[in-house]
């Protein structure tokens, strides 16, 4: 399979990640929100207001966390295919990328342990600054603006 291939499938498991903590925030929010009995119209309210009424937070929290960070994986991504520069060391790290992120929001959807929520986070915001780095420094001549 193609570099740029594998990359839009590791592009494509981030958003099934995004997909399923979405739906498994919109479920908790929902059981919550029905086990308190509370107003369907205090979803309208703000991320802090509802933050105030509701216990069970780490999937929005999380949601949330996968529009910041996962913005520079997309990005780089969309300019080593743009550019025509995929090596298959980026294609590997995406793939890490990918796992630490899965790893990340399981973490925080679940038992939530800060220390090993940070790790996979650090990691993961390393190796996207890494591989920025490493891309930018490796682009071919003829490519550099």
């Amino acid at each position: 399979m193609a570099s740029e291939t594998q990359l839009v499938f590791a592009c494509l498991a981030m958003v099934i990640l995004v997909l399923m903590v979405g739906l498994k925030m919109l479920l908790s929010r929902i059981a919550e929100m029905k086990e308190k009995r509370m107003d369907l119209q205090l979803a309208a309210a703000t991320s802090l207001q509802m933050g105030s009424h509701l216990q069970n937070v780490q999937a929005a929290d999380n949601f949330k966390n996968l529009f910041e960070v996962p913005v520079l994986f997309y990005t780089l991504i969309a300019v080593a295919i743009g550019l025509g520069h995929v090596p298959i060391w980026l294609v590997a790290g995406a793939w890490v990328f990918v796992l630490l992120r899965y790893l990340h929001s399981f973490i925080h959807c679940s038992y939530n342990k800060v220390m090993h929520r940070f790790a996979t986070f650090g990691l993961s915001f390393l190796l996207v600054v890494a591989l920025w780095i490493v891309f930018v420094v490796t682009l071919p001549v003829g490519n550099v603006i």
